[in-house]
């Protein structure tokens, strides 16, 4: 019977959770959302040092010159640093990229420092991810990359692309951005992986003009400098919102890239590519797996074994370094149809097979406030607890509100 705890306080909504753990000490869990509780967004921090079952709550500063942050993305670095991405923001303009570090397990954290900023209506940086290079076989060990979402033309609906940043100091200092997409494409959410060697691997999907499709660029000199688009399938993107009455919620197409870092022999160093996809007539979530850094992909797989018709959608992917346990965590409405559940897709055979099980003690509606809600965040996050244990943060509403909750399979880990 999994365990379900709540993190964050109820009332003034709280969305977008992103979740890491001190891989030497599990105990020590740091989770993110965008928060509104003071009023303006801005990235709430809350830490548990028992493994979930207990938060401490506050609110992170913004930058000089900002009134907003959201889309914050949090990773851990060996051995007590916390590292968070946020795109901040003054109004509707000058969408930026700030960083917060904390050297003593997130118990405090430096004034963030904002990396890539923004240029009034015609550049907004958004969508932020990070990871960090915590593999013992790296020659990078350290290296900490951002990914983000640059929006050109934002109030005329034109194109966005994926740029990346990297950190050679554990997140002191950072390099110029690079950008990694095609900008006469459209883009949506990069995330970037690194394997057990420090090769480095950034993924998005593409939303058009052209046909939608995952890609990856690949770097094997520690983020220096990238290889051209590889192709790791063609997509049907899920419409937005989702077709079922009552849904007015917003639905976007991100992808998540995770990589076995683990020495498991059978499975070491496999690359794990998932999506949402439409191809069926509904959504449901997709794997494709690499086993030679990333060059060729395997066909997709389906990795729920929800009921034809159900919507399945918001998938994020995790990979144990010490076992290779793959799990994939998503919303479904498998149950009743209209109800959101989390659950997890766990694979412990490199990603052949998939057994899926409910992280939710209780089903909630995804409406709150009386009408049809017009966003409950745009993803959910899944952290592994060594050494073959999960921890998995979404946004629920079972309080009324929206309200960040963290669930862990069989009773802990």
């Amino acid at each position: 019977m999994p365990l379900n705890f709540q993190v964050t306080p109820s009332g003034l909504p709280k969305f977008e959770p992103s979740v890491a753990v001190n891989l030497l000490n599990p105990n020590i869990v740091v989770a993110v959302a965008v928060d509104f509780s003071s009023g303006p967004p801005l990235i709430g921090l809350y830490r548990s040092l028992d493994a979930g079952a207990n938060w401490t709550d506050t609110l992170l500063p913004i930058p000089p010159g900002y009134t907003g942050a959201e889309a914050g993305m949090v990773a851990y670095l060996f051995p007590n640093i916390f590292i968070i991405s946020a795109h901040v923001f003054p109004g509707n303009e000058n969408g930026a990229v700030a960083i917060y570090r904390s050297t003593d397990d997130g118990a405090t954290f430096d004034p963030p420092v904002v990396i890539n900023s923004g240029f009034g209506d015609y550049i907004n940086n958004d969508w932020t991810n990070i990871t960090t290079d915590n593999a013992g076989a790296s020659p990078y060990l350290g290296h900490v990359y951002v990914t983000y979402n640059r929006q050109y033309n934002v109030d005329f609906n034109a194109r966005s692309a994926a740029f990346y940043q990297r950190s050679t100091d554990g997140g002191l200092t950072w390099d110029r951005p690079l950008l990694l997409s095609n900008i006469q494409s459209s883009t949506e959410r990069p995330e970037p992986a690194v394997d057990k060697f420090g090769s480095v691997y950034v993924s998005w999907i593409r939303t058009g003009p052209q046909t939608p499709a995952f890609f990856i660029r690949r770097s094997f000199d520690g983020g220096a400098t990238f290889s051209g688009d590889i192709l790791v399938s063609n997509i049907t993107l899920v419409p937005n919102p989702l077709p079922v009455p009552g849904y007015d919620f917003r639905i976007l197409n991100f992808p998540s890239l995770a990589a076995d870092c683990s020495g498991v022999p059978s499975t070491t160093n496999t690359l794990y590519a998932v999506w949402q996809d439409f191809g069926q007539g509904y959504s449901n979530i997709l794997l494709s797996k690499s086993s030679d850094f990333g060059g060729t992909w395997s066909a997709p797989i389906i990795v729920t074994d929800s009921p034809p018709g159900s919507q399945n959608f918001f998938p994020a992917i995790s990979v144990s370094p010490k076992t290779g346990l793959v799990v994939v965590v998503y919303y479904t409405n498998r149950l009743d149809g209209f109800n959101l559940d989390v659950f997890a897709a766990q694979s412990s055979d490199g990603g052949n097979t998939f057994t899926n099980s409910r992280l939710t003690t209780t089903s909630f509606n995804p409406n709150v406030g009386g009408g049809e809600s017009e966003l409950i965040g745009d993803y959910i996050d899944v952290a592994i607890v060594p050494p073959n244990s999960y921890i998995s943060v979404w946004t629920d509403t079972r309080t009324g509100s929206l309200t960040i909750f963290a669930g862990v399979p069989g009773g802990g880990s």
